[in-house]
């Protein structure tokens, strides 16, 4: 049937069903054997149907349009933009239009007349905006879970920030390293809370303090510069320095230039010659997001224990804080005997949290975890399309995946 356009009905004749049927079918909505549904499906692609999207509107009172809510500190980092490209993709595959909410929000009730649904990305429990969004009258989902007290949302799509983590540090110890650091973000977002909460968790089964210095989590260049300087001229024996916010690295490349520190090697005492088998794996899973505000001052605690206590944060659950100091008068080398070696001038491992174009583009290149932001863009905005059009029940959970692109900075080939 190609002379003229394909109605409900004729794919209601095809397949031996009622117009009704058909119409519940495509939408994913009413009471339809799965089988019935999969021949109607089926039909209407062989017969070249397609729905009249702005009748379906009327019929919905639906806009054609979803929202999406980004951090205030989007505009600045690379993360978000890519992320924001891959929704809109997504969303215009399935007929949306996609509207850029303001930072600080609006009333739920307004929001509501104007989209069909909402994507709110890494949730901040201090943004005051996300407690009328996520009660807002329409389906949301969030990029990451929201640890806040309002409504939950309809749905989430999750990275294992975590476990990803993990692997920085696993990482940069196979490397030589044996006093690692971390520039942990700000805040109370999902993403924040468990890399804290991970340093603290890492430490006390490896036996390693992870001396933990927050930072805002949009810490520009010049704040991980500062930030990365205070850390070393107070423990000069820290060898890696993993930093967390988005474009924030080339700042520590620059404090350990300037503090002639080699990035990329180790002191002879300390090096590993561990291999490069870590490049550009990659994990599954859930937990924890991206976002966190906080003073421009850094703080520094060292968490982990030379006790091999259980761990208690890799769900991303743990709060700020939780690692307490070393015990037993310092902290031993993950493999076993030696302590923290690294002085001033000595070598040292650099890499992050968030890759991107800092990352790629650096000199030397740095090691980091790919969130695959554009990807994690298109996964939420499916997920919402889905939980629109009926294809998936609220409360759906997604895991999105990332890996570990291993660089010059901790000594890897790249």
């Amino acid at each position: 049937m190609t002379s003229r356009t394909v109605t409900l009905l004729d794919v209601a004749r095809a397949a031996g069903v009622s117009k009704s049927t058909v119409s519940d079918a495509l939408q994913g909505s009413g009471r339809v054997a799965e089988a019935t549904r999969d021949r109607v499906r089926a039909v209407a692609e062989e017969l070249g149907y397609r729905p009249n999207s702005a009748a379906r509107r009327l019929r919905r009172a639906s806009t054609g349009a979803v929202g999406l809510h980004l951090p205030a500190t989007a505009t600045r980092l690379d993360y978000y933009m890519n992320l924001a490209f891959g929704a809109v993709e997504r969303a215009q595959e399935d007929g949306l239009d996609m509207v850029l909410l303001a930072p600080s929000g609006a009333a739920g009730g307004r929001i509501a007349s104007r989209v069909d649904g909402l994507l709110v990305i890494d949730p901040e429990p201090g943004d005051s905006a996300v407690p009328g969004l996520l009660d807002a009258g329409v389906p949301v989902v969030t990029g990451e879970r929201y640890l806040g007290p309002a409504t939950g949302p309809s749905g989430a799509v999750v990275c294992d920030n975590a476990a990803s983590l993990t692997a920085l540090l696993d990482h940069v110890t196979e490397r030589g390293a044996r006093r690692p650091a971390l520039l942990a973000p700000s805040g109370s977002s999902a993403w924040a809370t468990a890399l804290r909460a991970t340093a603290g968790s890492w430490g006390r089964a490896h036996g390693v303090a992870v001396t933990l210095r927050t930072v805002p989590f949009a810490a520009t260049p010049a704040e991980a510069e500062a930030a990365t300087r205070a850390l070393l001229a107070a423990d000069p024996a820290v060898d890696a320095v993993i930093c967390a916010p988005d474009g924030s690295a080339p700042g520590v490349l620059r404090a350990a230039a300037a503090l002639g520190r080699k990035v990329g090697a180790i002191s002879a005492s300390g090096a590993s010659g561990a291999s490069g088998a870590h490049e550009a794996s990659e994990a599954r899973g859930a937990s924890s997001g991206s976002e966190a505000r906080g003073a421009s001052s850094a703080s520094e605690t060292s968490c982990g224990s030379s006790r091999n206590d259980r761990s208690g944060g890799n769900d991303g659950t743990g709060r700020a804080g939780e690692g307490g100091r070393s015990e037993g008068g310092g902290p031993r080398s993950p493999g076993g005997t030696g302590a923290a070696t690294g002085p001033a001038g000595a070598g040292l491992l650099v890499a992050s949290c968030v890759d991107g174009t800092a990352t790629r583009g650096a000199e030397p290149p740095v090691t980091a975890v790919d969130l695959h932001p554009t990807a994690y863009g298109r996964a939420c905005a499916e997920l919402l399309c889905d939980i629109l059009a009926g294809r998936a029940a609220p409360d759906t959970v997604r895991r999105h995946s990332w890996s570990l692109e291993t660089r010059a900075s901790t000594g890897s080939p790249g």
